[in-house]
């Protein structure tokens, strides 16, 4: 399917790896030129060979900076002042008894997930509005629905993306401007798998029955009993991202294999 996205361009932070990396192929294949940060040069070297694989055509630009500061956001902005779309995946998340989460412990995860975020929405956003055309995608998670209690700081940061991007949309009404949310589940990649072996009940096991042991006891309402791969989030991505997305607009659109039981 055409996803009537060529010649558009898109700013796709914490794209090295995972969802970010996967995002920055799925645009690229489909015509898009763009735009990937992330602190180290190797790692954005690397990922631009990637995508550059996936779609021989595609222009790559970087840009080494860290989106969790303003120092860093200006020199994107900087290097970048207009762009079509904007996803905001730069995130992380840990696990922490909530009495152990230190002020500091909530102030970066603020900066990394939400202010990261908002500082570069607010320069965007605007110029979006004034030509009629853009998107603004917030990589929240399923947590921003429901709160885990060994990780408290990090759900309330996704949680926060939500609030942020419904209200951006709502200054969108009659442009052809939409502002959307993502909500992954546990999604396949290096840091999901060790977290998840911190979980295994007894030693020995198998990264499969790992896997399998997770979904029965952490998330035994997943309807697909499995991690998410981050071609399939980047393919809803790719969705609203296009023009064929416009009907979406002030959404938190699930991609989390079921489960949250919700019907809305």
């Amino acid at each position: 399917m055409d996803m009537q996205l060529k010649g558009k361009t898109a700013i796709i932070t914490g794209a090295t790896a995972g969802i970010g990396l996967a995002i920055a192929r799925s645009l690229a294949r489909e015509g898009v030129s763009v735009t990937i940060t992330g602190r180290s040069l190797d790692k954005l070297n690397a990922a631009t060979a990637e995508i550059i694989v996936a779609a021989p055509s595609s222009e790559v630009k970087t840009v080494v900076a860290d989106q969790s500061t303003a120092e860093g956001v200006a020199a994107l902005i900087n290097a970048q002042p207009d762009t079509d779309i904007l996803v905001n995946n730069l995130g992380f998340y840990e696990a922490k008894a909530f009495a152990e989460i230190t002020d500091e412990d909530w102030l970066r995860m603020l900066d990394v997930n939400v202010m990261s975020g908002v500082r570069l929405s607010r320069h965007y956003f605007p110029r979006m509005l004034q030509k009629n055309w853009g998107r603004v995608i917030f990589m929240s998670s399923e947590v921003g629905a429901f709160t885990p209690p060994d990780m408290v700081h990090y759900g309330v940061s996704k949680s926060a993306q939500l609030a942020v991007s419904r209200g951006m949309a709502e200054l969108t009404k009659g442009t052809g401007v939409t502002v959307n949310s993502v909500l992954p589940s546990a999604t396949r990649s290096e840091g999901i798998v060790d977290y998840l072996r911190q979980t295994a009940p007894r030693p020995g096991m198998t990264d499969a029955e790992i896997e399998a042991h997770f979904f029965q006891t952490y998330r035994p309402s997943s309807l697909i009993a499995r991690m998410i791969e981050a071609d399939e989030i980047a393919a809803m991505v790719t969705l609203l991202a296009s023009p064929l997305g416009a009907a979406s607009n002030g959404a938190a659109v699930r991609v989390e294999g079921g489960t949250y039981r919700s019907i809305l």
